[in-house]
């Protein structure tokens, strides 16, 4: 929690000052390391586990970070990172995204809101591809079944096209909510992997080397969406 809690503050230092964001490459290590945290702390909480069903079948992983941007103004910004499972079913690089307007999962007095965006048809990171994805709007998004909520994995749940998996209680599973934007981050990516590329050669290509310090997180969601 506490390494969590450091590379949040980090990261959202880097937010609040998107030109020095730009042009730094380190703080670009700071977003996949607290991504990467992120999705551990989750699959590290029954409470909160994503069963494997779920993630097994996944075409896309996307996780989220936002923070308060004041007292009285709620979550107004943030980021993430993308990954997709190309058809050859190796798993993309991480792809780092913007996002803003998640309000679901932010706990009275809290700073900041994770979310886990589990993507089950391709047409919703190819939405991206255009600039911007609604979550909730232009891709019908429901709350995914957590680990201790397994029973509630069926074919329905896993055709929608995204699951979102937050901390907060009294959403149920299948509950259609409505989860803020997703956005392309060309001038992150250009400057953290150091390419022209933009986001659908960097999901679907292999025209960049993937760094010492994304393999981890590519590690470990290949391990959490390996079938049996």
């Amino acid at each position: 929690m506490k390494k969590l809690l450091l590379l949040g503050l980090v990261a959202a230092i880097t937010f609040a000052a998107p030109l020095s964001r730009a042009d730094s490459r380190p703080s670009g290590v700071k977003r996949i390391e607290s991504c990467e945290a992120i999705l551990q702390e989750f699959m590290d909480d029954p409470a909160y586990a994503i069963p494997a069903p779920v993630l097994q079948q996944a075409h896309g992983i996307v996780i989220i970070n936002q923070f308060k941007a004041g007292f009285i103004f709620g979550v107004t910004g943030g980021y993430g990172v993308i990954m997709v499972k190309r058809p050859d079913n190796t798993w993309s690089i991480p792809v780092m995204i913007d996002a803003g307007d998640i309000s679901i999962g932010l706990q009275a007095g809290g700073k900041s809101v994770e979310t886990i965006f589990v993507l089950n048809d391709d047409d919703t990171a190819r939405r991206l591809f255009s600039g911007r994805v609604n979550v909730g709007v232009d891709a019908k998004a429901v709350m995914g079944p957590k680990w201790t909520e397994v029973e509630s994995v069926n074919k329905e749940i896993l055709a929608t096209p995204v699951l979102v998996y937050t901390k907060s209680k009294g959403l149920f599973a299948g509950a259609t909510v409505k989860a803020g934007f997703l956005a392309r981050d060309d001038e992150a990516n250009r400057v953290f992997y150091r390419t022209t590329f933009t986001m659908p050669e960097l999901l679907y290509g292999n025209f960049v080397t993937p760094p010492d310090t994304v393999k981890p997180l590519m590690a470990y969601v290949a391990r959490l969406t390996q079938t049996q």
